[in-house]
């Protein structure tokens, strides 16, 4: 068991290997081509330039049936992963086919509850084909415990375990079929937004909020749309509105906004269902975009990089 966290948590971190060869973009100025999708300079010059885009959002959280304030943030980076172990590749130039290109994306929410904070994070690796995502990581941090959940793409469906602190879930694994993830919406709509599906689909609701209201892990049924109609909550700008509505295994809506032209970066969401225990009350968690930046995270960890955060406030 301790051999099995030790590895967990190692997984987690993001440090960049030393050799040169084997950076996170050691692709970077390979042509798409060569993962089997259509080449564009405009994509290549945006994606394959040795950074990641780092987005920060004014955050209000729903929960415990109370709106917090907070912060988002999205990391958006291109890397080399392994399509066996469903790990970033410290070697990929030695490793063949199992290199699979991906789009990474970590989102992160932070806000307190009372005197208490929760950190979430979750993690999305979508092949830069716009293919089926290859893993998904979602974790909860507060002072009562966390949880995880890991979705894995696995003969031809999605393999899961979450490890929990409260009694009714516990240790879990299972199966479900190779449907739409909530969570690779993010991503697809990145790579590009108009082949995400609209319509009445199956799909499987977000991790992270299957984790937060303790629903089990299933396929369910959702309408997808794109709205019309701006929304200024995300700025005076052309957008577009990703919709997704649920029915079940609760009412809830969420709403994605992203600009019009490429690279599709997302200008925030909004979030609406009922929340609290005991007697929920309808709230709307909501994210708007503040500041948005492209740098190489993962080189600037020294004390005198402490000011670079200053490009997110």
């Amino acid at each position: 068991m301790k051999k099995y966290f030790f590895w967990l948590i190692l997984l987690a971190g993001c440090s960049t290997p030393n050799n040169p060869d084997d950076s996170t973009l050691a692709n970077k100025n390979k042509p798409l081509a060569e993962a089997g999708t259509p080449t564009s300079a405009q994509w290549n010059t945006h994606w394959f330039d040795g950074k990641a885009e780092l987005t920060s959002y004014r955050l209000e959280q729903a929960r415990y049936g109370e709106m917090r304030t907070g912060e988002a943030v999205t990391i958006f980076v291109t890397e080399d992963f392994s399509a066996s172990k469903h790990v970033k590749l410290d070697r990929p130039s030695a490793t063949g086919a199992d290199r699979v290109p991906v789009l990474k994306l970590n989102l992160t929410k932070k806000f307190q509850t009372g005197i208490y904070p929760y950190s979430l994070m979750t993690s999305v690796f979508t092949p830069l084909t716009g293919t089926s995502s290859l893993k998904v990581t979602t974790s909860v941090q507060e002072w009562c415990g966390h949880i995880f959940m890991q979705y894995n793409l696995r003969d031809g469906g999605y393999a899961f375990k979450g490890l929990s602190y409260f009694e009714s879930e516990g240790d879990e694994t299972g199966n479900l079929p190779k449907v739409l993830l909530e969570d690779e919406v993010w991503t697809k709509l990145r790579l590009n937004p108009d082949q995400l599906p609209t319509g009445t689909i199956r799909l499987i609701p977000s991790t992270l909020f299957s984790r937060l209201h303790h629903h089990p892990q299933q396929v369910v049924e959702a309408l997808t749309e794109w709205e019309k109609t701006p929304d200024a909550t995300f700025g005076n700008r052309p957008m577009r509105i990703y919709k997704i509505s649920y029915a079940n295994p609760e009412p809830r809506t969420l709403r994605i906004a992203i600009e019009t032209g490429f690279p599709f970066s997302i200008l925030g969401w909004t979030e609406a269902y009922n929340d609290g225990f005991g007697k929920p009350v309808p709230l709307v968690t909501k994210a708007v975009r503040k500041k948005t930046t492209r740098l190489d995270y993962w080189s600037k960890n020294t004390n005198a990089d402490l000011s670079l955060r200053k490009l997110l406030e």
